[in-house]
């Protein structure tokens, strides 16, 4: 798969039920439709993620960012924030193919939903420590 940034040949990464495209390069990465989910039931973290087509009905997000085009239908994906008022901006494929988060902004979300999680830090830890764990592997 070619990295919808950089225009390179992405790494697949595989762990457990997961299959995630990783662009070394960039720092970004793609999840196809239901892995984010699937990362975060694995990591025990499941409350407050949305799936892509909820994903899919929040507004346009305003900015001059260039859009970026799915790597699998090549569309112009929708800009979307998404973990609340101060949340993280992705991309969205609007065929439902998957989500793309830039460099940083997967820990950016996950320190979000773990916020709201009754407010444990052992919760972001974890997930943090499963997410390092997953890009090694």
């Amino acid at each position: 798969m070619i990295c919808p940034v950089c225009n390179k040949d992405m790494f697949v990464i595989e762990y457990k039920r997961l299959e995630l495209d990783y662009c070394h390069i960039c720092k970004g990465a793609w999840f196809d439709a239901g892995e984010m989910e699937l990362l975060l039931e694995i990591a025990g973290l499941k409350e407050g993620t949305q799936a892509i087509h909820d994903v899919l009905k929040l507004p346009e997000a305003q900015t001059a960012e260039k859009k970026r085009r799915c790597p699998i239908c090549g569309r112009n994906m929708k800009k979307v924030t998404i973990g609340g008022e101060k949340g993280v901006m992705i991309d969205a494929c609007v065929h439902h193919h998957g989500l793309w988060f830039d460099g940083g902004e997967v820990a950016d979300l996950i320190k979000i939903i773990s916020a709201h999680s009754n407010g444990k830090k052992e919760t972001e830890a974890e997930i943090m420590s499963f997410l390092k764990e997953v890009f090694q592997a």
